[in-house]
């Protein structure tokens, strides 16, 4: 064991945000620490490390074990570029060098018992070096600079230039280069791209040391993690396994609470109205036994409902027209900003009930074109059109369809004029907004609680055809699931940005991937998407280091779209047919089965035309079977 919590409280005048909680925390292992925004994860790193004080408990780390902590937001400034900066961890690395080159120097002059002493010396700092793995320490600078998103033009910016996300991410760097014993990440995969995920999963995957991790990424959480530390209502609860393992078991734990506690309110109930009954009989022997029951009904140790706090946030998207079945078309999209071209040529269709994921990494240029969609950016060119009767709903990330100056009360009334005052109130009530809360203004609301407001506007508009910027940024867990099955369950078409895999992976029925300036195109979810991508990628989209950078036709090997929309129709019919195939397989092999149960009966073998009507459907089905199992080889392969 490397650390231990024991019964750790901590309160914020009367808000009790952690209650007498305990865990520890196993060599090499990957814990996470997960419940809704304000349930008091970020307070229990920062009382580990020992940035607030717990009102109560204590925390143990193993003798001689380091710790290293990565908060949400980083401040870092000076002259030093962002190479300098991540450089500087490997400070007595390069110390260390310097020293081994100067004894290098002296050696050539020395002799007898100062050349011994200097060899001695010579020696132990060379396997020192060895051992902080010196010989690469720049190249190893450099990879984790690359796993996280930064491009070698961007190793010479100053980190005094850089944005708060760019910052995270330097910091991020120094942390995993210094190697604590144990890690603290606080929402380290905010402020990466899909790519420096992947890369930072396999990175924590393969850390030689403990990690705890709080994050919302619950795909990330899948892979890296093989404990759930939960937080809820301030009390602690401990799973083992990922994420999804945590899902099943915790949905099973309140099933088994939620019964436990109905069947005893249904017990309380009984026993009420027994002992009303017995007191209504007015006899003395009754009185007494009502009153008995009473002091019995007195001792339960009555049983709390098990609740979440945003269990109640209940959204309902559904349009109010149906759409045509063409929702949307691009042709030939382009859009650069000054001599950085994002994308050209882009093509793509929409069908009404597709739910169409566009993702990509950071800067290449996918809400751009969720604001070219909906007029807020001119494209350089290209063509959009709508198909028949589609009303469009938008999402945006930055929540630019709010009005900072206004209350949430006035924002739903100015946008939905023929709404009564209790009408909205019910709808902001739907989405956590209660009492005093409707007159706050939208400037002083968190990112979490703007996008509610955005969300409850969205379902409002009864829209159809829904485009949405990243919607899980800003929300917890459990608001991320709410929101995964509205829009599961969602009748119209939705067109979405995110760079959340495992929302992608539960809504998503296609994929369009945003990569060297143009859209490749994938039928199916994240997992279709990984299993795919180096194949599709190479066809459809050549890097741009191959290209010629003033050469404006697409090559061989660039996205041809109606090539690629064939080949897709191609894919989709082979899965369809793969589909028919097994079903008739299963089919014959029932009915297969049927005819020998029928031919063991009496009135079957006794009945020779019946029998050899059988035995005919039998072989029938036989040789049917046949081609049938050659036909599934050949579409499976």
């Amino acid at each position: 064991m490397i650390l231990s919590c024991s019964n750790i409280s901590k309160a914020f005048g009367s808000n009790q945000v952690i209650k007498h909680a305990s865990f520890h925390i196993e060599d090499h292992e990957k814990a996470a620490i997960v419940g809704i925004n304000g349930a008091g994860k970020s307070t229990l790193l920062k009382i580990i490390i020992g940035e607030l004080p717990a009102d109560d408990g204590d925390v143990v780390v193993s003798k001689g074990k380091s710790i290293g902590y990565l908060a949400q937001h980083q401040d870092l400034s000076g002259n030093r570029t962002v190479y300098q900066e991540v450089l500087e961890i490997k400070r007595p690395v390069m110390e260390m060098e310097a020293r081994i080159r100067q004894l290098e120097l002296a050696m050539k002059h020395a002799s007898g018992e100062e050349l011994d002493a200097m060899l001695t010396t010579y020696s132990r700092l060379n396997h020192e070096f060895e051992q902080l793995n010196g010989y690469a320490y720049q190249s190893e600078v450099t990879g984790v600079l690359k796993g996280l998103g930064f491009t070698e033009e961007e190793f010479q910016k100053p980190v005094s230039a850089l944005s708060g996300g760019q910052k995270t991410r330097v910091s991020l760097g120094r942390l995993l280069l210094t190697k604590p014993d144990i890690i603290l990440l606080d929402e380290p995969t905010n402020h990466l791209d899909m790519e420096s995920i992947a890369w930072l999963e396999g990175y924590l995957i393969n850390y030689d040391g403990s990690v705890i991790i709080v994050a919302h990424d619950r795909y990330f959480l899948d892979r890296v993690v093989t404990k759930i530390i939960e937080l809820d209502n301030g009390l602690m609860n401990v799973y083992q396994g990922n994420y999804t393992d945590y899902s099943g078991k915790r949905a099973m734990i309140r099933d088994a609470q939620m019964k436990a506690y109905l069947n005893q309110q249904q017990e309380i109930r009984h026993q009420e109205e027994v002992i009303a009954k017995l007191k209504s009989f007015n006899r003395e022997k009754s009185i007494r036994r009502a009153e008995s029951r009473e002091k019995m009904l007195d001792k339960i140790e009555k049983l709390d409902k098990p609740t979440e706090i945003n269990d109640e946030m209940r959204i309902r998207l559904e349009p109010n027209i149906i759409s045509g079945n063409d929702v949307l078309t691009v042709r030939s999209l382009k859009k650069a900003f000054d001599q950085n071209l994002l994308f050209k040529d882009i093509n793509f269709d929409i069908k009404r009930g597709e739910r169409v994921a566009i993702i990509g990494g950071n800067g290449t240029g996918k809400t751009t074109i969720l604001k070219i969609l909906n007029g807020i950016v001119e494209p350089d060119t290209g063509e959009i059109s709508l198909g028949s009767k589609v009303h469009i709903g938008y999402y945006d990330q930055e929540h630019q369809v709010l009005h900072m100056e206004k209350t949430l009360f006035d924002e739903l009334q100015d946008t939905y004029p023929s709404m009564n005052n209790t009408q909205i109130r019910n709808i902001l009530a739907a989405f956590l907004f209660t009492g005093d809360d409707v007159f706050k203004r939208i400037k002083d609301l968190s990112g979490g609680e703007r996008g509610r407001v955005s969300l409850a506007k969205l379902m409002l508009s009864e829209a159809n055809f829904l485009i949405l910027d990243e919607p899980t940024n800003h929300l917890d867990i459990t608001s991320k699931e709410i929101l995964e099955d509205a829009l599961v369950n969602y009748s119209g078409t939705i067109l979405y940005v995110s760079h959340d895999r495992y929302f992608i992976n539960k809504t998503a029925t296609r994929i369009l991937d945003l990569t060297n300036q143009t859209l490749v195109n994938y039928i199916g979810n994240y997992d279709y998407y990984l299993e795919k991508k180096e194949v599709m990628t190479n066809l459809y989209a050549a890097p741009l280091s191959a290209k010629n950078d003033s050469q404006e036709d697409t090559s061989d090997t660039k996205l041809d779209w109606k090539a690629q929309k064939e080949e897709q129709a191609r894919l989709r019919k082979r899965q369809n047919d793969l589909k028919k195939t097994e079903d008739e397989i299963h089919h014959l092999e029932i009915r297969d089965g049927e005819i020998d149960e029928a031919l063991g009966k009496e009135e079957i073998f006794t009945d020779v035309s019946k029998l050899m009507e059988l035995n005919k459907e039998k072989e029938a089905i036989r040789q049917r079977l046949d081609e049938l199992y050659e036909l599934w080889e050949e579409l499976a392969e």
